[in-house]
């Protein structure tokens, strides 16, 4: 049951492929949209809820540094990507798109060690957790996807690159079925990966939509953080 729920959670990578029936000048308004989406959706999420659910489980004190350690391992991932990937090529792919897929794999593995650890307590539970995550989920991986595009990434490899970073979350469910509860060394990801959201949303996403028709991209930037803050309350916790 766990390794049927995470796949299934996996396949979701592939939403984006409803981009492959509309026409190109849709499609790249629609990605510019979603940018702004996925900028507030990462910003409140890495806050609210990844950077919230540590703050719970560990020190706040420590879930703070771990968070701001992981603000600068991506700006220094970034930088490594761009001097050494993108520095003499004008249309190679942008950095951002890479840190997405880093950030968005550790995300996936932790919703893999919530649901592995939800199904060890009971398969209602487990089947309830699933389809929380798996609601979550589908407007984010589009979000994802738009900007991997946006990004300078072809469509196809789009889709492919996002499917496997979202697997991660079969080998967090693994992960947690063997351990048999998700291992507390795990819990210090989610503030690491809360610092790779924030940076990725304050250094890319905004500055991004804001060169573009800035104004035109608040309601979804805004819609993206209304989002998450509803998943919180839904969720309750």
């Amino acid at each position: 049951m766990i390794l049927i729920a995470t796949f299934l959670d996996g396949l979701i990578a592939f939403v984006g492929a409803i981009t492959f029936f509309l026409n190109k000048k849709l499609v790249d308004k629609l990605m510019f949209y979603l940018v702004a989406f996925s900028a507030g959706a990462m910003l409140s999420g890495g806050l609210l809820h990844m950077l919230a659910e540590a703050i719970e489980l560990i020190d706040p004190k420590v879930a703070f540094l771990i968070t701001i350690v992981g603000f600068v391992a991506f700006f220094f991932i970034e930088e490594f990507l761009f001097w050494h990937h993108c520095h003499e090529h004008k249309d190679c792919v942008k950095p951002v798109s890479y840190l997405i897929l880093l950030g968005d794999g550790l995300h996936n593995f932790i919703d893999g060690l919530v649901i592995g650890a939800s199904f060890l307590v009971s398969s209602s539970f487990g089947a309830i957790t699933t389809i929380l995550i798996i609601g979550h989920e589908i407007p984010q991986e589009l979000g994802d996807f738009g900007v991997l595009v946006y990004g300078g990434m072809e469509r196809k490899k789009a889709l492919i690159m996002n499917f496997v970073s979202q697997l991660t979350c079969v080998i967090g469910g693994i992960s947690a079925y063997f351990v048999g509860q998700a291992s507390t060394a795990t819990v210090y990801l989610l503030p690491f990966a809360a610092g790779g959201f924030l940076y990725i949303a304050a250094s890319d996403l905004v500055p991004e939509i804001q060169k573009k028709e800035a104004k035109k991209s608040i309601p979804a930037f805004i819609i993206g953080i209304l989002f998450m803050i509803a998943i919180k309350l839904v969720l309750g916790d």
